[in-house]
């Protein structure tokens, strides 16, 4: 991975005729990792002149450069830029850095062309993870502006695509763009696939009001189509016939989908052999795979930023971004009413689901709205057609009924996890993992070892475990009795004491180690132990992580420690129905839904547990982010302390927990 530049390297000075290199934070931020320090002033020797692209004011910096004889680095945005286009404001994951010339230009070749004229792209693991982030961009419909709604239903397959671009951008002029060249692309549309509809697409920059493009209303005829909807360019790649473009992006996207578009221009990806080209490219003479291309253009060319951790990173890093953050744009873009929500809450939840558009809580569902309407998975009134709403599996530092706010939430709009008596959302994506690519089972893998080595769990509190006899030694945690996981998901055995009973009954000489729960033992939820000494040992306030690493097997109702046990290779039996339960990793004497048929592995559940079910909220910079950053923030206790007014509910529900059910309501 890419890191922060060491003391004593040395660095760069970039001398600099643009404003925009000072006023964005992000751009400054990338260009000093890489070893580039702006300055203004005119070029010594040593120094290096930049500039934006072809942009309108790139020839201050090349007038100077040429004066001086100073080396130039153009900059432009990497291909995968971020969710909504620059011009709004956000900031880019990633920039294309370049010495010889742009990547879109053919009058000289660019250090991508060079790459892709020169470099052996032969390395087996290089072309595995180009396959692999391909893969990964087309199912989560990444490309380089992201806020796209995956759902918006494609026209009828079998149409031709025709691609629009933002006009006079750099990339239109610099392939000799003009109305003409795009007039000459859809008559030859029509006339290479008669009787054909023909779909315009849009640029998202003219379907955003930001600048127009060279088509409009008026080229539209009985067979012609202007396609107005931000549909999926993946999705529209997956129903046409046949692709035009002249240089944009989506014809390297429509190469990685299968097409071998028309180009009419001279972008990147043209002359490789992948392409129908209308050009000739006497500098491009070498024939290339889908991942030679993908490999060069998407993870040897580009700079790619880490947002939360502020340093370089690889491809896959931000892939995990993106996911993460268009995964939270798609789910409340249109903005989310909400009941059943306790008031200490609901700032949190709208930190977490209201940064499109504020949450509107209400005493129930609304009768008629275009917003989708969110309950806490607890509450039963009004949540048949609602998203059910609940604590995921790593947490926070603290208990949720000390009032400590939640690092993930769960969404689930078929049931909840914790019900087995319905369908959940995370048994279908258990379901779906039971066969995953090599890149998942690295990330769920990895994502393991690193809950595992950091010793987490999902509140993250505890002293170190009691010293424990030896023997064979099965731990056996114990939950809160009118938990909903016990009132729905278990049958015969359904108190802490009885659990205890069955474990001992069925294992006489082993040695029972009995952990009460968290709220239990904080005095505020129901689950008293009424005899203690069925246990061998009670390990009061232990942390969980430190008794799984001294036992053999775990027995359990429902508890997610079992879950925890998994990851860390523990023998797991259930006496309830736990999410976890049914797949073929844990032995089950309770009674678990026959729908349960698939046989994922542990790396198939942890990423459909961990990484697929729950969203996951950096309390660092208040944005979405990957599991992974969760899990750093948790092993690094880097969070923000909870508000002195929820420490002192906290403490007063303590006081009055007899009364629990007014303050959790």
């Amino acid at each position: 991975m890419q890191v922060e530049p060491t003391a004593g390297a040395q660095r760069t000075r970039l001398l600099i005729y643009n404003g925009g290199f000072l006023t964005q934070r992000r751009l400054r931020r990338i260009l000093y990792l890489k070893g580039y320090d702006i300055r203004l002033g005119l070029p010594k020797y040593g120094d290096v002149v930049g500039v934006w692209g072809n942009s309108p004011t790139a020839y201050r910096g090349m007038t100077i450069a040429a004066r001086y004889n100073a080396p130039i680095l153009r900059v432009e945005d990497a291909f995968l830029r971020s969710l909504h286009p620059g011009r709004t404001g956000e900031p880019a994951l990633g920039l294309l850095l370049d010495q010889s010339g742009v990547h879109f230009d053919p009058t000289q070749p660019s250090d991508l062309e060079t790459l892709l004229a020169t470099h052996p792209l032969d390395d087996t693991a290089l072309l595995n993870r180009a396959r692999h982030g391909a893969e990964r961009m087309r199912e989560l419909h990444l490309s380089k502006y992201s806020a796209i709604d995956p759902t918006l239903p494609p026209p009828d397959p079998g149409y031709v695509l025709v691609v629009d671009q933002a006009r006079g951008d750099a990339a239109v002029t610099a392939s000799a763009g003009d109305d003409a060249r795009f007039r000459e692309m859809l008559v030859m549309a029509q006339e290479e696939n008669p009787g054909a509809r023909v779909l315009i697409k849009a640029h998202p920059e003219t379907l955003a009001g930001h600048r127009s493009g060279y088509f409009s209303e008026q080229d539209e005829t009985d067979r012609v189509s202007l396609l107005r909807a931000q549909i999926s360019p993946w999705t529209l790649l997956e129903g046409a016939v046949g692709v035009y473009t002249l240089s944009s992006q989506m014809g390297f996207e429509a190469i990685m989908a299968g097409h071998k578009p028309r180009v009419f221009g001279q972008p990147f990806y043209a002359g490789w052999g992948l392409t129908q080209d209308e050009n000739y490219f006497p500098r491009r003479q070498r024939s290339l795979t889908r991942a030679q291309l993908f490999a060069a253009a998407m993870i040897l060319y580009p700079t790619w930023y880490d947002p939360y951790r502020n340093q370089l990173c690889e491809l896959e890093t931000v892939l995990d971004t993106l996911e993460a953050q268009t995964r939270a744009w798609r789910q409340d873009r249109k903005g989310w009413t909400a009941s059943g929500m306790r008031l200490w809450k609901r700032k949190h939840l709208q930190q977490m689901f209201g940064r499109e558009k504020k949450i509107r809580f209400t005493d129930g569902p609304p009768e008629e709205s275009d917003h989708p309407h969110m309950v806490w998975a607890s509450q039963t009134r009004g949540a048949e057609n609602a998203v059910r709403i609940e604590d995921g599996f790593l947490r926070s530092r603290g208990l949720g009924a000390n009032l400590v706010p939640p690092l993930s939430l769960a969404t689930d709009d078929l049931g909840i996890y914790y019900d087995p008596t319905h369908p959940s959302r995370l048994e279908e994506l258990i379901a779906a993992r039971e066969t995953l690519r090599p890149d998942q089972e690295l990330r769920a893998e990895r994502l393991m070892t690193q809950i595992v080595s950091a010793q987490l769990s999902k509140y993250n509190i505890g002293e170190n475990a009691p010293e424990l006899p030896e023997g064979h030694r099965i731990l056996v945690p114990g939950q809160v009795e009118d938990d909903a996981s016990i009132l729905l998901g278990t049958t015969t055995v359904r108190t802490n004491t009885d659990l205890l009973r069955t474990v001992r009954k069925a294992n006489p000489n082993a040695i029972l180690i009995y952990k009460p729960h968290p709220d239990v033992e904080a005095g505020l939820r129901k689950g008293m132990l009424h005899d203690e000494t069925l246990a061998d040992v009670i390990a009061h306030h232990a942390d969980p992580s430190a008794l799984l690493s001294q036992v053999q097997e775990v027995w359990t109702m429902t508890s997610l420690l079992g879950f925890e046990a998994l990851l860390r290779g523990v023998r797991i039996t259930t006496l309830g129905a736990p999410f976890y339960a049914g797949w073929g990793l844990t032995t089950d004497l309770g009674t678990v839904p026959a729908r349960r048929g698939a046989q994922p592995s542990l790396l198939g559940l942890v990423h459909a547990a961990l990484i697929d079910y729950p969203r996951y909220l950096d309390p660092v910079t208040g944005q979405p982010c990957p599991v992974e950053v969760a899990v750093q923030r948790l092993s690094e206790g880097n969070l923000h302390k909870g508000s002195s007014a929820l420490r002192l509910l906290s403490k007063l529900q303590g006081a009055f927990a007899t009364h629990a059910h007014l303050w959790r309501r």
